[in-house]
């Protein structure tokens, strides 16, 4: 593995995946794990990714012209789904007029023994994130802003039901006090 370039051929994919492929972002971060302990099935990974980004490399983000700008986000996490370390990974993306302008997927440090609690963290993130986002585009100035609330889906019944709540419940006292956040901008949105 000394002779093969896995560490700057992966960096390549980090690159194309942070300015225009949001579609290997997920595949990136896992080949990103093992840059000091990679093995041959990680090269063939990656050189599977290169034909994919070879075969694919006509698709493209588009974007539309329009007076009424309105972020979505989309919300997901896996789970406990590193294999290694039982890690969540977090990814979220924010379309703004039906294109993507803004994404991130990341293993998470945070462990949490419900999928419920995880899926609500990582609503949370990607809230935070929304807001910065509007509140940048706002700022730009281009059109009067963004009237709209902020609308984030995710995949999860029990965080989405949480998060619309009104009430406090004795299983869910263990959540931190700024995860609550989400559940005040549901509530207000």
């Amino acid at each position: 593995m000394q002779k093969i370039p896995y560490a700057s051929t992966v960096g390549s994919l980090m690159y194309a995946q942070v300015c225009t492929r949001l579609d290997i972002a997920y595949i990136v971060g896992v080949l990103g794990r093992y840059l000091s302990n990679s093995g041959m099935n990680h090269w063939k990974t990656t050189k599977r990714v290169m034909r994919y980004l070879k075969r694919t490399k006509y698709y493209m983000l588009t974007y539309k012209r329009s007076d009424q700008l309105e972020i979505i986000g989309y919300s997901d996490l896996d789970f406990a789904g590193c294999l290694d370390s039982l890690r969540s990974t977090s990814s979220y993306i924010f379309m703004l007029i039906g294109g993507a302008v803004s994404w991130c997927n990341a293993k998470k440090i945070l462990t949490t023994s419900s999928t419920m609690v995880t899926k609500f963290v990582a609503c949370y993130e990607a809230s935070n994130h929304g807001i910065r986002l509007r509140n940048f585009v706002t700022g730009l100035q281009i059109v009067e802003g963004i009237e709209r609330p902020l609308k984030l889906y995710c995949d999860n019944k029990s965080a989405v039901l949480y998060s619309n709540n009104n009430k406090s419940s004795t299983k869910s006292k263990h959540i931190n006090i700024k995860f609550l956040v989400v559940k005040e901008m549901v509530q207000n949105g």
